[in-house]
C-alpha cells in the first residue's frame, strides 16, 4: 500500500501523483468515484469496460496482422455459414 499527501486546491483540484496515474492508467478528463466512508474518502479509478474492451480487441487484431477488412469477411462468412 502506498500513501502520498496531497492538497486540495482552487475549485477543489486534487493532483495525484504520477506514479499512480501511472499504475492505473489515469490520463487526463478520466472519472474517478469519490466514496466518503463517515469521514475517510475512498478515490476509486472507473475504468470503462467497453473501451477497455476495444483497445484490447485492436492490440490482438494489430498484433495478427489483421485489417477491419480482415475481420469484416471473416463475420460475413460466418453468416453465410449458419
Amino acid at each position: 500500500m502506498e500513501t502520498k499527501v496531497v492538497q486540495v486546491r482552487g475549485r477543489g483540484t486534487v493532483t495525484l501523483p504520477a506514479r499512480m496515474r501511472e499504475r492505473y492508467g489515469l490520463t487526463d478528463g478520466d472519472p474517478i468515484t469519490v466514496v466518503d466512508l463517515d469521514g475517510v474518502l475512498v478515490l476509486s479509478p472507473r475504468v470503462g469496460l467497453v473501451p477497455k474492451l476495444a483497445a484490447e480487441i485492436e492490440r490482438l487484431r494489430t498484433q495478427a496482422g489483421l485489417t477491419l477488412d480482415d475481420l469484416m469477411d471473416g463475420q460475413a462468412r460466418e453468416r453465410r455459414s449458419l
